[in-house]
């Protein structure tokens, strides 16, 4: 069995993860759906659940709702949206102070890849005490 001892450089070397983003995309005929699921995985997970917003908002393409959370949250929360998203898309991404980076290079996708408008996200670093979770 092979060990490393080292990782390849990136931009995600030496980056904290003060939490994760997780935005759930949904339409006209799945919002109620899409409200259920964020209200279940706040008071199951203690996600911080956004507003329900039904129109695209920042780079998402889709209607959307932002859960926010710390890290320890995500190894439970993300098999549980996997398993209940039903079709619904989901978009996560680890909250590391550069959202351009987060939203580009750090994504994980559950259902569709969504093209999002990464020309509405600074390169800019911010500090970690700007993100609520």
């Amino acid at each position: 069995m092979t060990s490393h001892t080292h990782s390849p450089a990136g931009p995600w070397q030496g980056r904290p993860i003060a939490g994760y983003h997780s935005h759930v995309y949904f339409d006209a005929s799945t919002v109620e759906q899409a409200r259920m699921l964020c209200q279940e995985a706040e008071r199951r997970f203690g996600a911080k659940m956004g507003r329900v917003h039904e129109k695209p908002v920042g780079p998402h393409p889709d209607w959307s709702c932002q859960l926010s959370y710390r890290p320890p949250i995500l190894a439970d929360l993300l098999p549980w949206l996997a398993m209940n998203r039903k079709g619904l898309v989901v978009f996560t991404h680890p909250v590391t102070g550069n959202d351009l980076i987060d939203h580009r290079d750090f994504a994980i996708w559950m259902g569709a890849v969504r093209p999002l408008d990464l020309s509405r996200l600074s390169a800019d670093e911010h500090s970690l005490d700007k993100y609520e979770f």
